[in-house]
Order: structure tokens, then C-alpha cells, then sequence
């Protein structure tokens, strides 16, 4: 893989991107809205996310934000202007599409989250597959705090996570849960000091894009399965795709190199 880091081509104007050893890194790049969403970064979200998808050099993603916050959920003064999409259109044309991308894409996704991630921002982070914050990340469920109801995947993330009395508490009483308590219900996996937290992050990312990318994909698959499969569906299933790796060119190097007593080199065969 190249250790060169490289900017992905122009034309982002809410997200930055940047592709170095395997670990693509989209940026949310609106600091002075706390990188809220409007209709362009939800655009340019979810085509960052396909090309990421279509990209095979990229193995892994990492998603943050820029500045002080991760993200602050939608932008409100957007919902103000003249025109503004009707909300259940909205969900349905711009946000639902980046979820359900971010969980069909076989690549694990971390969550670097540095700041606030408040209403549909705390849902992008729940839709990772790994979660890293510093200790100044918040969650917040806001919506009941200007009358709406949790969306974009929140109420379907929640109760899997926290189970339903921690679920409800967040998502009714709108109150913000720090990093410390997100680490200890199994919110987020680790909490990091602030000025480490990249580094954390990038190492954990560079150490997933070294692993087979065949054997991480199916293995993400399986995991988003499982979350509405019974476990005898989920037995056969997992009988499945070990048939598919089993047969592949990184298991016969896995097997090869831990024999020779080797770092193995993985190549997605």
C-alpha cells in the first residue's frame, strides 16, 4: 500500500478527504456550524462513502469532524429557509441513504469522535462499526429538544447497544452523555485524551488495513446481520461465508505465514 498520504479529487466543499496506507479519512468540514448538516454534506457525505466503497486500495475508513465538534445534527437554520424539503422527504432522500450506505460498505468504519455528536450527528456515529472518543465528545439524542422524534437510525442503534431503559432515558430526557459514561454502557470503544485522539485512531485504522480485507468484510457482514437474524440462521449463515474465505489466497497466506513464523501479506484474493 502507498504510505504516501493523498487528497481525493476537488469538488468537496463541506468535507475534506484524504487517503494515506489503506485508511481513507473524510473530514466533516464546517467547523463554525459545529459541522451540522446541510443538504451539500449530506450529498457529499454519502459520494465520499461510494467512492470509498468502489475505491480498493481504501480498506478502511475513519470519519471526524472539524474543529471542536464531531457533529451537530441537522442544520436548523437550512430547515428555515424558503423551500426547505419536507422532513419525511429529507430522511428519506438524503440521510437515510448515508446510513444504509455506511452499513452495507465492507470496509470497518471508525468513528473519531472529537466533540459533540448531537441528533443525527450522534446517529452517524452510532453507524460506525468503531467508535473512539476523546473525553470531550458528548452524544446527545436532541430531537425532543425542538419537538421531533429520534431518526436516522437512533432508535433502531439505541436499544441494541444500551438495551431499552438506557435507550429511552437518552432519547426522552434529551440529556447529554459524556464520553466516560458512553465508554462504560458500551456506547463507544475506548475514550482517548483529546490530543491523541488521531493518533489513536490512525493506528487502530492502519492496523485493520494490514488484516485480510475479504476476511474483515464478510466479518462486518455477518456482525450487521446478526443484529435480526435468530442464532440457527446465524449459524448457516456464518457456515457460509467461512466456505468463501476459507477458499481465499489470504487464508493460504494467514495459514502460510504463521507457519514461517512471518508477518502475512494480505492482498484482498
Amino acid at each position: 500500500m502507498d504510505r504516501a498520504s493523498a487528497r481525493e479529487p476537488a469538488g468537496y466543499t463541506t468535507i475534506r478527504t484524504e487517503t494515506a496506507q489503506g485508511v481513507m479519512t473524510i473530514t466533516l468540514d464546517r467547523p463554525d456550524a459545529l459541522n451540522a448538516f446541510d443538504r451539500a454534506m449530506k450529498e457529499e457525505l454519502l459520494a465520499a462513502l461510494k467512492l470509498a466503497g468502489r475505491d480498493r486500495s481504501v480498506r478502511v475508513v475513519v470519519l471526524t469532524g472539524a474543529g471542536r465538534a464531531f457533529n451537530a445534527g441537522q442544520d436548523l437554520k437550512e430547515r428555515q429557509t424558503p423551500g426547505a424539503a419536507d422532513l419525511s422527504a429529507e430522511l428519506r432522500q438524503r440521510y437515510n441513504p448515508i446510513i444504509l450506505a455506511m452499513r452495507a460498505l465492507e470496509k470497518p468504519i471508525i468513528a473519531a469522535v472529537n466533540g459533540v455528536a448531537a441528533g443525527a450527528g450522534c446517529s452517524l456515529a452510532l453507524a460506525c462499526d468503531l467508535i473512539i472518543a476523546s473525553p470531550e465528545a458528548r452524544f446527545i439524542q436532541a430531537f425532543a429538544r425542538v419537538g421531533l422524534v429520534p431518526d436516522t437510525g437512533s432508535t433502531w442503534f439505541l436499544p441494541r447497544l444500551l438495551g431499552h431503559a438506557r435507550a429511552a432515558e437518552m432519547t426522552l430526557l434529551a440529556e447529554p452523555m459524556d464520553a466516560a459514561t458512553a465508554e462504560r454502557l458500551g456506547l463507544v470503544n475506548r475514550v482517548v485524551p483529546q490530543e491523541r485522539l488521531m493518533e489513536e485512531v490512525r493506528s487502530l485504522a492502519e492496523r485493520l488495513a494490514r488484516s485480510a480485507p475479504l476476511s474483515l468484510a464478510l466479518t462486518k457482514r455477518a456482525l450487521v446481520r446478526a443484529m435480526d437474524s435468530s442464532i440457527a440462521s446465524q449459524l448457516d449463515y456464518e457456515a457460509q461465508l467461512q466456505a468463501i474465505a476459507g477458499a481465499s489466497g489470504d487464508h493460504a497466506e494467514g495459514i502460510a505465514a504463521f507457519v514461517e513464523k512471518r508477518e502475512p501479506r494480505f492482498t484482498g484474493e
